[in-house]
């Protein structure tokens, strides 16, 4: 048996299929109800609930402590989502977080 056999990510098995991450954008309301949506349909539904339930959060906690905030950038180590207020709503960018942009 080969040294490659014992590496259960090498060898021959069941791996997951590796996919790209998410680039689209998508609306909310001012209930938090997604208008419109530009993601892939991979990307799951509850996902995008959740995020878009933290941005208005975000935003409603920063105008009722009267800090002018109109946009919001969050930096994972591969994913990066920028939100924009409109006007009680927001506007929502999913993008791949490149390796440059990760260093700093």
């Amino acid at each position: 048996m080969g040294f490659l056999n014992f590496i259960p990510f090498l060898g021959k098995g069941d791996c997951e299929k590796l996919e790209r991450l998410p680039s689209g954008t998508f609306t909310l309301d001012a209930n938090g109800a997604v208008i419109s949506s530009t993601l892939p349909q991979s990307f799951p539904a509850a996902r995008i609930k959740e995020i878009g339930r933290c941005v208005l959060h975000s935003l409603r906690s920063a105008r009722k402590a009267q800090v002018p905030l109109s946009e919001l950038h969050v930096h994972y180590s591969t994913l990066k989502i920028i939100a924009r207020e409109m006007r009680g709503g927001a506007v929502v960018f999913v993008m791949p977080q490149t390796i440059e942009e990760s260093s700093y």
